[in-house]
């Protein structure tokens, strides 16, 4: 009974221990490093919301090893990452280049904001002018009842007073 549960404990485990992604021999470190820093650029086209080193679609594991095979016949990573986007689009990029065609893309945030900005402004200028031209003007009568009420010692006798 026992050698059933550790065979059934292994083979689930190795469902895991494949989830968890692939492993990818490097002749040092160095390498190893731009690797990791690639794949974390670099965006599934299936996933869209993940890094390839993240994801387990088939296209990231085929991005991965082409990432690997770059990587050690000695590619800059500028070259990679331009073979990446040629390939898939920019949309493959984390942080895509800030040129001519992509500066909406780096600006629409800041464009966004500053309208927020000075739509906010607007409405507060708008509703303080509306303000000040829409207060109720006080006839001399009333103004007068005011200043008594203010001057006065005792609550006035119209309205309610309230004892404790």
């Amino acid at each position: 009974m026992m050698r059933v549960i550790g065979l059934l404990f292994l083979i689930l485990l190795s469902g895991v221990a494949h989830a968890a992604g692939d492993t990818y021999p490097f002749d040092n470190d160095a390498d190893r490093n731009r690797f990791e820093t690639l794949t974390q650029e670099l965006r599934c086209p299936k996933c869209q919301n993940q890094s390839i080193a993240d994801s387990h679609a088939p296209i990231a594991a085929d991005m991965r090893a082409e990432v690997h095979r770059l990587v050690q016949q000695g590619v800059s990573n500028d070259a990679i990452m331009a073979a990446m986007t040629s390939r898939f689009g920019e949309f493959v990029r984390y942080r895509p280049e800030l040129e001519k065609r992509t500066l909406l893309l780096w600006f629409t945030p800041l464009i966004v904001v500053v309208v927020g900005i000075v739509a906010v402004t607007l409405l507060v200028i708008r509703s303080r002018r509306s303000a000040r031209t829409n207060a109720p003007v006080l006839s001399e009568a009333d103004r007068a009842r005011l200043e008594r009420l203010l001057d006065a010692d005792e609550p006035p006798h119209d309205t309610p007073s309230q004892h404790s």
